[in-house]
């Protein structure tokens, strides 16, 4: 079995420029809130939401509270879509975090939480936009955009300390 050539697209430090960026981008169009929740996807979306939450907090006065917004990646049509903790979502702005958007599958059905709840304001950020929409999906904040063929993958890794995303 042969593996697949791997395309480095994005290495730690412009990752890390992206976060930065994105979280100012954040914090200019909700400089007037207190708190914001970021409700990060399993997986990599969680560990975005992470990182975009330190950052937000450290060019901000904004309080960004992160969540785990917990479903099956793999078959998000099926189960339970739920939060990891339970908060208030009443009157508040909440941004959905994930580290690729594809077809935007995944990210319609993430709102299945929130649906009734009174929020204030929510908005999508991912790191990676590859532009396959099949569902009315887009994202207010984007890491980067990227042009992909549907046979193509991107793997956003940033559990490690080393962060990468790589085309395959």
């Amino acid at each position: 079995m042969h593996e697949e050539p791997m395309t480095l697209v994005l290495n730690h430090k412009q990752i890390q420029q992206k976060i930065i960026r994105m979280a100012y981008e954040i914090y200019e169009r909700n400089a007037s809130e207190e708190t914001i929740i970021l409700a990060g996807i399993r997986g990599m979306g969680k560990h975005l939401a992470v990182y975009l939450a330190e950052n937000l907090e450290k060019i901000s006065p904004i309080k960004a509270q992160v969540a785990e917004i917990l479903l099956d990646k793999e078959d998000v049509n099926r189960g339970d879509v739920s939060l990891s903790i339970d908060i208030s979502l009443e009157n508040q702005c909440v941004i959905i975090v994930d580290d690729v958007l594809n077809t935007g599958k995944t990210l319609v059905y993430a709102l299945k939480p929130f649906l009734d709840a009174p929020i204030k304001k929510m908005e999508v950020a991912v790191l990676v936009n590859r532009s396959h929409k099949l569902f009315p999906v887009t994202p207010d904040y984007t890491g980067l955009e990227l042009a992909t063929t549907l046979s193509e993958h991107i793997t956003v890794d940033l559990s490690k300390e080393n962060h990468s995303v790589h085309l395959h």
